[in-house]
């Protein structure tokens, strides 16, 4: 079992790895990116990313493992969602902030440390909201804006996707 549990979070890294990739290519001059990680003789991860082509290439050796990923945030995401199922899309709200990246949610600093912020709190633009970690680093999410935290739609310790809302600022 604690087999399959590395290698899951390895294919959790890769997700970041790949997103990182296409940040790096959209940033740059460069028009194409590919590379190969090799995990093990039956463990590996080729991507392959083009600007100017339609094609986006990418294969790993354990199948199962890499399509777990993004079914794995589903159970969070819902159950944190779940009270916007009166309105609509909480990314689409003015306020939205939004995850810049793949990760996992952390509300404080430290385990046992009260949480950056809270419902009803006012915060500055660019204080910290959250902690998003993303391939073992740490990632302060700034407030875009001045105002109230009117909702946290996600849990602690919880995956994120890249642009899946975070929180209600307004």
């Amino acid at each position: 079992m604690s087999n399959d549990s590395k290698q899951g979070k390895q294919h959790d890294g890769d997700v970041a790895f790949i997103e990182s990739l296409a940040d790096l290519l959209n940033a740059s001059n460069l028009s194409e990116i590919s590379v190969k990680r090799e995990y093990g003789e039956h463990d590996r991860l080729t991507v392959s990313l083009s600007k100017h082509g339609k094609t986006v290439t990418m294969q790993a050796a354990p199948a199962p493992a890499a399509p777990a990923t993004p079914a794995a945030p589903t159970p969070a995401m819902a159950s944190a969602a779940a009270p916007a199922a009166g309105n609509d899309d909480p990314a689409s709200l003015p306020g939205a902030v939004t995850s810049p990246m793949v990760g996992t949610a952390y509300l404080a600093a430290e385990p046992g440390t009260p949480p950056f912020v809270q419902i009803g709190q006012q915060v500055a633009e660019g204080e910290t909201l959250m902690i998003v970690e993303a391939m073992k680093t740490m990632n302060h999410i700034p407030s875009p804006r001045a105002g109230t935290v009117k909702r946290i739609l996600v849990d602690d310790g919880a995956p994120v996707e890249f642009g899946a809302p975070l929180m209600v600022v307004e």
